[in-house]
């Protein structure tokens, strides 16, 4: 087993579950879990996955900000929920983000699943960003692509990180029904 892999999962799943509790300190723990797994990843052949937490970094740190003054007058950020519009334009833009780094992943590296790696990179740069705006569907985005996440990390023997989108898929889970509730109390009469 990685030692890497393991105190990355760690720094994953209290991450996660401080995100669930809109918790700010997810955004630096978040940090120290994507910055681990790009050495994770890069060994594995999964470039898609490596970029994806270089990437990660930045949008931790922008959700970090955001959390913190993205609400009214630069308040803390409520929830809310996406508008269909933004939601068919986030959708459009996976697809092709799918389409695009596949493409140029099964065209110019030796990656081991090119278009699923791509795929579940271009979905979670989406649902990273709705979390990041604290929009309540990224919970449903996530327990979509977490579910691919184990198939692809078992399929390339990283058990641990399997596991590990095992606890962020219960986690998001709970996350969902959680964010949920504390809109309806936000907005209730």
């Amino acid at each position: 087993m990685n030692p890497i892999e393991i105190v990355a999962a760690v720094f994953g799943v209290i991450s996660v579950f401080l995100s669930v509790r809109q918790n700010i300190w997810s955004w630096p723990t978040a940090i120290v879990n994507v910055g681990l797994y790009v050495f994770v990843f890069y060994e594995s052949k999964l470039y898609a996955d490596t970029g994806l937490q270089v990437i990660y970094v930045v949008l931790n740190a922008y959700g970090w900000y955001h959390w913190l003054y993205g609400g009214k007058n630069r308040t803390e950020l409520p929830v809310s929920r996406t508008s269909p519009r933004l939601g068919a334009f986030l959708v459009g833009l996976g697809l092709a983000g799918t389409a695009l780094i596949g493409t140029l992943l099964a065209q110019k590296t030796d990656a081991a699943l090119p278009y699923m790696d791509a795929m579940t990179t271009s979905t979670s740069l989406v649902a990273q960003w709705m979390m990041t705006r604290k929009l309540l569907e990224n919970w449903i985005v996530w327990v979509s692509v977490d579910v691919i996440y184990i198939g692809m990390y078992i399929y390339k023997s990283l058990y641990v990180t399997a596991a590990l989108y095992l606890v962020f898929l219960i986690l998001s889970a709970m996350g969902y029904f959680q964010w949920r509730a504390s809109l309806r109390e936000r907005t209730a009469p």
